[in-house]
């Protein structure tokens, strides 16, 4: 009889889909890998721009803030947008816009059209991100935590792989051969159009189900409380990323400078506290899906404060081991924040991811200008001191409220 009650649970909640539809989570997550990949060749091609035509630093940072602009601060209205009026192939529009400034940022001659460039293909993102989360949920099959690991991981990946292609492909035959990245936006067309025909096959049934939500299978809030929980999911966010940035854009300097490593020996403790992040990711989301989004979001910002504060007196063993702790633990925390986030708000979906995806990408851009002020201002070593006190706000942690929803009795 239990058996049957449970399943019957499971059939009259409207976030949890009778079957996690994996070949789309995988699509998602490959397309996401795309789309970082194309995103992150931008700023991996800044000494090529600023050689071939001349460019300040301030017009770098034009650059930089043009393509912050689009990436990140259109991302919530278009979240908003979307949660009304769903677009099957807006991914695959999205990635369009992407195609186009490629093609544009191979051929320009001129600044402005460089920043028109960015432009296009930081609007492409914005339009990625929010949608693509939302189909993410969509075929969950009410594991959360683990489709959004998963989808969280492409991301991941392409990040760390744009810088690469465009060392092996960009470097050596110039900004025409940005043309040959076209290739991937192709692709991730082909593949976004198969995700888009599923999802406009299925968009009745999320229709249906959110007109069935039986209201007290929610812990109710009020909007005061809702506020006030989001502005510390956003403080969590903000540890976590500028933490993240002085790993990500300084972590080889500072090597360089404590330990006197040649920068090849650099690059490697690099690579390996990415591969750690991408770890993280993945494992975060299921574990959430087990025990509970809270209790990860305490573990993966709160946790790893007492390895980011040793941090600066290890030696070089220790910080690298150090470093993977922090990686794999520090990175589990945003696909189980973002799911938290939007159970908090529920129906908003496109709008919650949005507003995060951005914040990432604000939070990521921001923290590396600041940290590297600091580090101009005093010294390399004193960023790392800094920056080992952000995971103590995960004590704001305790203020959320729990959003375990009730169970239903069985008779």
């Amino acid at each position: 009889m239990g058996t049957q009650c449970n399943k019957e649970q499971l059939s009259s909640n409207p976030n949890i889909a009778q079957n996690t539809v994996l070949p789309i989570l995988f699509s998602i997550s490959f397309c996401h890998l795309l789309n970082d990949t194309i995103q992150s060749l931008i700023p991996a091609i800044y000494p090529i721009l600023k050689i071939s035509f001349h460019l300040s630093f301030t017009q770098i940072g034009l650059i930089t803030l043009t393509f912050q602009l689009t990436a990140s601060l259109l991302q919530p209205f278009v979240g908003l947008y979307i949660d009304h009026r769903p677009k099957p192939y807006s991914l695959a529009i999205g990635m369009g816009l992407s195609l186009v400034g490629l093609i544009m940022l191979s051929v320009t001659t001129n600044f402005p059209m460089i920043l028109v460039s960015v432009t296009m293909v930081g609007m492409g993102s914005s339009i990625f991100h929010p949608e693509a989360s939302r189909i993410t949920r969509m075929a969950s099959g009410g594991h959360h935590g683990f489709a959004q690991s998963l989808f969280q991981v492409g991301g991941n990946a392409g990040t760390s792989f744009g810088p690469l292609l465009a060392y092996l492909v960009i470097v050596p035959h110039g900004q025409s051969s940005i043309a040959w990245f076209v290739v991937l936006a192709l692709l991730a067309i082909i593949v976004l159009i198969n995700v888009g025909n599923w999802y406009r096959q299925h968009l009745f049934q999320t229709k249906a189900r959110s007109h069935s939500i039986n209201p007290g299978d929610r812990i109710k809030l009020s909007p005061n409380k809702v506020a006030f929980s989001l502005a510390i999911l956003i403080a969590l966010v903000f540890s976590k990323y500028f933490y993240l940035a002085s790993m990500t854009s300084y972590y080889t300097f500072y090597l360089i400078h404590k330990f006197q490593l040649p920068v090849k020996n650099a690059e490697v403790f690099l690579f390996i506290f990415l591969f750690a992040v991408a770890a993280g990711t993945i494992i975060g989301g299921p574990i959430s899906d087990r025990f509970g989004q809270k209790y990860v979001i305490w573990v993966s910002i709160l946790g790893v404060a007492p390895f980011t504060l040793l941090l600066p007196y290890a030696n070089l063993f220790w910080t690298a081991v150090l470093t993977v702790v922090i990686g794999v633990i520090l990175a589990s925390a945003f696909p189980t924040i973002l799911v938290y986030a939007q159970e908090l708000v529920p129906g908003k979906v496109g709008m919650i991811s949005g507003l995060f995806f951005g914040l990432v990408f604000g939070m990521g851009g921001i923290g590396s200008a600041a940290l590297g002020n600091l580090a101009d201002h005093t010294s390399i070593t004193y960023v790392y001191h800094v920056c080992s006190f952000l995971p103590l706000i995960g004590l704001f942690i305790g203020f959320l409220p729990n959003l375990e929803r009730k169970k239903a009795p069985c008779s």
